[in-house]
């Protein structure tokens, strides 16, 4: 039996061995890590690289696609100012010995840049590039150009929405979903910086939810940025922020840097705020902007020893200062002192980024909002209201209008943060007496007309009513002290004479 199984066995030691030998000698020649598709084999890794040439199966980043439908989507925004004579607001020696002192101020014409959003012409851009604007044109990657009708404005999203007429079947942009951008992720700047023709630049997703305080022609501002590094300069804003699918996730709107050009870091409105806001100013004429009437801790300028004692540092979410009086937060059970942790199961940990999401929103809207109080898990259902307070949809229409210019009273959340008990907050300067005869801007509040509180536009009609020369007293949120513009030669209807 040992004599046959001796041949056996010998045979089997000599395969291994030969088997041993081919392989190391033919299994070093072969590369440590493979590339697909060489051999069949599956790539395990791969290097990342503006490499254009390169097969989108192989994990490269390409963006002709993307670029190629942006520049012809994203358009060239000229916003003209005419000439026009102003009379001074000043309260000098000078002034009150001699009267007002007339001036001119020469035309001028601001750029920026804008986003086509639908095949039958219309564009968003921002609010800041169109506002003060009398006639607006838009030029397209292939020079042509044409006038613009602004549709509507919104100093609070700083959108605004233009039409043009005659071209059907323009090149535009979809909107992509901005609450799955991700930081990492890489996107596309595309605008007209510096006058130049279309540009194109490239960078990722820094940041979300951030608040830098550029906004301040607004009480009700809704600043929830999308930070990126892709370099935007002036004459970007109100141009196209894309994914690498080609979709529109934001608008650029501004940059943080100490000169005035791009240092580093650009914001873009988030789409869903863009989308909202522009279906709100094509649908209503005006923003439909929701209240939960909550106040918040703002906790990027909180001391150490603020976010110990309110326990900041181990809570996540949005510290709740105060829940107003008959509002949907305090209907719903929310107290002061209680963090919201998400809305709608969207995660919020600040105060950007819960306003963000409850700009996406309607009065009248139900969310859910979770939160903790005293480290226990809740969830509540609340009602959104508008700015007074109801769920009504409030039309530009039919909105208080006089002086050639519109108004709305102040929320309950406005009056209690700039602690005040009256305001009327000029929403529209128009083009009437208040806009010929005085400098006064979108997001001003009027807290007085000789010496007369101010509350709603039959309070301002009131003060008026009788006076030639009056003087409007105010202040621009975010700003310090207070404002006085003059205004002289009304007649009893509120005109000039």
């Amino acid at each position: 039996m040992k004599s046959k199984l001796l041949p056996v066995i010998l045979t089997a030691s000599l395969t291994s061995v030969l088997t041993l030998f081919i392989v190391s000698h033919f299994e070093s020649k072969k590369p440590y890590f493979t590339v697909a598709g060489e051999n069949g084999a599956r790539a395990t890794a791969s290097y990342t690289a503006y490499d254009n040439t390169a097969a989108a199966g192989a994990g490269m980043v390409n963006f002709e696609n993307a670029a190629a439908r942006s520049v012809k989507a994203v358009v060239h925004v000229k916003s003209t100012i005419n000439g026009r004579t102003v009379t001074s607001n000043s309260n000098d020696l000078f002034s009150q010995m001699f009267g007002p002192q007339q001036y001119y101020i020469q035309p001028q014409q601001e750029s920026g840049s804008g986003v086509v959003i639908s095949p039958d012409g219309y564009i968003v851009t921002n609010n800041h590039v169109v506002a003060n604007g009398d006639e607006v044109a838009v030029t397209f990657n292939d020079r042509y150009t044409t006038k613009a009708k602004v549709v509507g404005t919104d100093p609070g999203t700083d959108i605004a929405v233009l039409k043009i007429e005659g071209k059907k079947d323009l090149s535009y942009l979809e909107f992509g979903n901005s609450d799955d951008a991700r930081l990492g992720q890489w996107v596309l700047a595309v605008g007209y910086p510096l006058s130049l023709d279309a540009t194109v630049t490239a960078g990722i997703i820094s940041a979300k939810g951030r608040s830098i305080g550029v906004n301040k022609s607004s009480s009700s501002a809704i600043e929830s940025f999308i930070q990126t590094d892709a370099a935007v300069n002036p004459g970007n804003s109100g141009g196209a922020l894309v994914n690498t699918a080609g979709q529109l996730i934001g608008i650029n709107s501004a940059i943080a840097s100490p000169t005035g050009s791009y240092a580093g870091y650009s914001y873009a409105i988030p789409s869903n705020i863009v989308r909202k806001a522009v279906n709100d100013l094509m649908k209503y004429g005006e923003v439909q902007r929701a209240y939960m009437g909550v106040e918040f801790f703002n906790s990027a300028t909180a001391t150490p020893e603020q976010i110990t004692q309110l326990g900041l540092d181990r809570t996540p979410g949005v510290y709740l200062t105060r829940v107003l009086p008959k509002s949907g937060a305090e209907k719903a059970g929310l107290r002061s002192g209680d963090f919201i942790t998400q809305i709608n199961g969207q995660t919020v940990n600040n105060e950007p980024e819960l306003k963000g999401q409850i700009a996406h929103y309607q009065p009248g809207d139900n969310i859910t909002v979770a939160y903790t109080r005293d480290g226990k898990a809740y969830s509540a259902m609340v009602q959104l209201t508008n700015y007074s307070g109801t769920m009504d949809i409030l039309r530009e229409e039919s909105g208080p209008k006089y002086l050639g210019a519109s108004f709305r009273p102040l929320s309950r959340e406005e009056k209690a943060r700039f602690n005040i008990s009256s305001g009327l907050l000029l929403t529209d300067p128009g083009k009437g007496a208040l806009a010929k005869h005085s400098q006064m801007g979108q997001g001003f509040v009027i807290t007085g007309v000789n010496n007369n509180l101010i509350s709603s536009v039959a309070d301002l009609r009131k003060a008026i009513s009788g006076n030639k020369d009056i003087m409007i007293a105010g202040f621009y949120p975010g700003r310090t002290g207070m404002c006085y513009f003059q205004v002289n030669g009304l007649d009893d209807a509120g005109g000039v004479e």
